[in-house]
């Protein structure tokens, strides 16, 4: 009897494993590389598709910091910008400083971070009729379920008689949800388990690591099998569309990736 080979996945994904980097050299400005999947088929995100968001849920200490710090280094690489949410302060130091980098910690900044970044929004829908030229804009939101919930509180808080019952800051992160790609503005968001102020419809790729049915059933509600969870580090199942992708994150020390983050064209080639 014929044996049939198995299909196997990585059992890590790291910068210097043969033909990594080149695959990250390879990859247009549009693209960013998730990691490996079965028999070492490479994963991505193409942020020029309808929706390119991404929502990463893991429990605590499943790769959910370390899958966004991968995915920003990337956009720092090809000369995009990256704004830091991070009411933990301790997510994603390995940004601190580094050009194109905007880091906020305490939840007013946030508040007003996202005010912001809908007033920027709408001024690039409004001033450019084609984007092609704007860099992109990747906003790493860190612990986004309880943020979310912070900034209502915040805004419970410090709101003016007459002002909006709802957060305005809540209400831009939606907006960007729905009407980023007009202005290359990607949302990276961390989770620990899903909630529907979170958003659904609008990540077109969906990473679960060690998360519940529970979050299975409510954050890609069209995969009709839960598959096992996995407790191995930075593995990960990858759902695009309606098909999920058991996938090992490539995973970039805060070394490696504020080096790559960095990297100088020269470097690049």
């Amino acid at each position: 009897m014929w044996k049939t080979k198995q299909s196997t996945v990585p059992q890590q994904v790291r910068l210097t494993d043969p033909g990594v980097r080149e695959q990250l050299e390879a990859l247009p400005a549009s693209q960013v590389l998730i990691g490996l999947g079965t028999d070492g088929q490479p994963l991505g995100v193409d942020l020029d598709n309808e929706s390119p968001h991404v929502l990463v849920c893991s429990a605590s200490g499943g790769g959910t910091s370390t899958a966004l710090r991968t995915l920003a280094a990337q956009f720092l690489h090809h000369g995009g910008d990256v704004l830091v949410l991070d009411t933990k302060r301790i997510s994603q130091t390995w940004a601190h400083g580094l050009p194109g980098v905007t880091y906020r910690s305490d939840i007013a900044d946030i508040h007003h971070a996202l005010i912001g970044l809908r007033v920027e929004l709408t001024r690039h829908v409004d001033e450019h009729g084609e984007t092609a030229d704007l860099p992109y804009l990747a906003v790493v939101f860190e612990s986004a379920g309880p943020t979310l919930r912070q900034l209502a509180r915040h805004w419970d808080k410090v709101r003016q008689a007459g002002e909006p019952k709802t957060s305005p800051a809540v209400d831009a992160y939606e907006e960007v949800l729905f009407a980023g790609r007009e202005a290359r503005i990607h949302i990276l968001a961390g989770a620990q388990s899903y909630s529907a102020a979170l958003g659904r419809e609008q990540f077109s790729t969906v990473l679960l690591g060690r998360v519940t049915t529970t979050t299975w059933g409510q954050a890609v509600p069209q995969i009709a099998t839960v598959p096992k969870a996995s407790t191995h580090p930075g593995r990960f199942h990858t759902v695009q569309r309606s098909t999920a992708h058991l996938t090992q994150v490539l995973h970039l020390s805060e070394t490696e990736a504020a080096a790559w983050a960095t990297a100088t064209d020269t470097e690049k080639d």
